[in-house]
């Protein structure tokens, strides 16, 4: 069976409806914050993983956090306005969706397969974030 080529979108997402189910988001009482030792133990990853998987939606102001011991993380956006496909670009950066190999430049089929992967790649990525974008954050929040 595949292993997948990354958690992190996995990741980003299960924290995400994580605070928003636990009443961590806008509109919520004040000062609910969710530290990363709580949010890794839900995700059975590593506390600096979590913060890691964090930092690039906490720069694009979909989330804030307060360090030290009484710290944690909160939702600045309502889970509603939260589309996956913004989550997955947000992760995954410029990273391919398929794990493509650097090949032999001396193979005749090493020399021209990357053009074609590249292609196939972008159109699997363009289908992934289509489906992405049918679904918020709210819609995963267990009712």
């Amino acid at each position: 069976m595949a292993s997948p080529q990354s958690t992190q979108f996995a990741v980003a997402v299960h924290v995400l409806t994580y605070l928003a189910g636990a009443g961590a988001g806008p509109g919520s009482q004040p000062g609910r914050l969710v530290g990363a030792t709580e949010l890794a133990a839900s995700t059975q990853v590593t506390a600096v993983h979590v913060r890691r998987v964090l930092a690039p939606l906490r720069e694009a102001g979909l989330l804030a956090s307060t360090p030290g011991a009484h710290g944690g993380w909160q939702l600045l956006v309502d889970p509603a306005d939260i589309r996956l496909d913004t989550v997955w670009r947000l992760v995954r950066g410029e990273e391919p969706v398929l794990a493509i190999h650097l090949p032999s430049p001396r193979c005749p089929v090493g020399r021209s397969i990357q053009d074609g992967l590249t292609q196939i790649d972008a159109e699997v990525a363009r289908a992934t974030e289509a489906t992405l974008a049918r679904t918020t954050v709210a819609d995963l929040v267990p009712r």
